[in-house]
């Protein structure tokens, strides 16, 4: 059995961890040519979207991603922008309470997906301005290569 308690801990440490003092277009851009890096060392196939203020600053979907891809970073980019967490957060909170995120009857599945993959971009002392999104892969990995890439520009 999965200790949620301690992945949720895990989650919010990153989320406090992994935050900017100033983000850009060129920023968005290191970050997903760095996602699409360590995909391709993974030998990995998945679809980056960078989002700011509702502005889509960088996207791409890798050879052999799959064109749902697109979709599901919608939907986990919905999660996000509800609750200002990472998707990953969300879902396994649900999970460690006992509740089914697709069962809420206020949130449609067909527009909001609780799975690992979509990463708060925020910027200390301000707040939240942005999502990091990564797709095709399970949503333990999605999230991993999201946080990796976001401490990779950060650092």
């Amino acid at each position: 059995m999965e200790n949620f308690a301690d992945l949720l801990e895990t989650l919010t440490r990153q989320e406090k961890e992994l935050q900017f003092t100033a983000f850009g277009g060129d920023t968005a851009l290191a970050l997903g040519l760095k996602v699409v890096e360590l995909a391709k060392d993974r030998q990995k196939s998945v679809t980056v979207n960078v989002t700011v203020n509702g502005q889509v600053l960088f996207h791409h979907a890798m050879q052999g991603a799959s064109a749902d891809q697109a979709d599901w970073i919608r939907r986990k980019n919905n999660v996000v922008n509800r609750f200002g967490r990472c998707s990953f957060f969300i879902g396994i909170d649900h999970k460690h309470r006992g509740v089914a995120f697709d069962e809420i009857k206020y949130l449609d599945p067909a527009d909001y997906a609780a799975h690992g993959g979509a990463f708060p971009i925020t910027i200390k002392n301000v707040g939240m301005i942005g999502t990091v999104t990564v797709s095709g892969l399970r949503q333990a990995e999605d999230h991993a290569i999201a946080v990796e890439a976001l401490r990779a520009v950060l650092a």
